[in-house]
């Protein structure tokens, strides 16, 4: 069965396994979601869950939103998120997931939002190389020519082309990481490497739709 949780970045440290090896781990923080809304394939044409994460002031809602926590009977929350599933979901309207949903050796994928850098050249956003710099040179960080050669005589620049623009600040997810560690306690949870988003940002954590290599 399918799996998710949102949670908060902390940030990085580093644990010791039981084998003595250093592991950089990112720390995630995962205050109980709880289940909003049940999509199923009767209903909706598809399967899904929604999950809320975050207290919010009922005066912050807009009138839909207030109406769909009414009618579910939770509590407003500030995050919505929807997990698509294959099966018919096992959950019910209102049911809490907290940490211990995963455990220790669990393979996920996190999904966040990637630091904004703003507007960024071509050698910063795509690792270009830069030009000469020897005396009379004027192209240092510049693209360069990019009109490329079309039958109809004349030059285009085609649509996808690696060019100086917007960096960062878009949705982002890492694959296959591994659950080092599950703190219940305090609703933590330790996955290996690093995740999308500054510190602070909402992650979503999933299991993995890539089980096997």
């Amino acid at each position: 069965m399918s799996k998710a949780i949102l949670g908060k970045k902390v940030g990085m440290t580093q644990v010791f396994t039981e084998q003595g090896q250093l592991v950089p781990v990112t720390v995630v923080e995962t205050t109980p979601s709880v289940v909003v809304r049940v999509k199923t394939d009767d209903s909706d044409g598809y399967n899904a869950i929604q999950i809320g994460y975050g207290a919010i002031k009922e005066k912050h809602l807009t009138k839909p939103m207030a109406g769909q926590f009414e009618k579910s009977g939770v509590a407003p929350v500030k995050y919505l998120r929807e997990l698509r599933l294959q099966d018919a979901p096992e959950y019910t309207v209102g049911q809490t997931l907290a940490a211990d949903i995963f455990a220790a050796g669990d393979l996920v994928d996190v999904v966040g939002t990637s630091k904004g850098k703003g507007f960024a050249g071509g050698i910063k956003r795509h690792n270009f190389s830069r030009g000469p710099e020897s005396h009379g040179s004027k192209s240092h960080r510049e693209p360069g020519s990019m009109g490329a050669m079309t039958s109809g005589g004349g030059g285009g620049v085609f649509k996808g082309k690696k060019l100086p623009g917007q960096m960062g600040g878009y949705r982002t997810t890492v694959q296959r990481l591994e659950v080092v560690r599950v703190d219940v306690d305090r609703n933590v949870l330790l996955i290996k490497g690093g995740i999308p988003g500054a510190k602070g940002s909402l992650v979503m954590v999933r299991s993995t739709v890539k089980p096997t290599k």
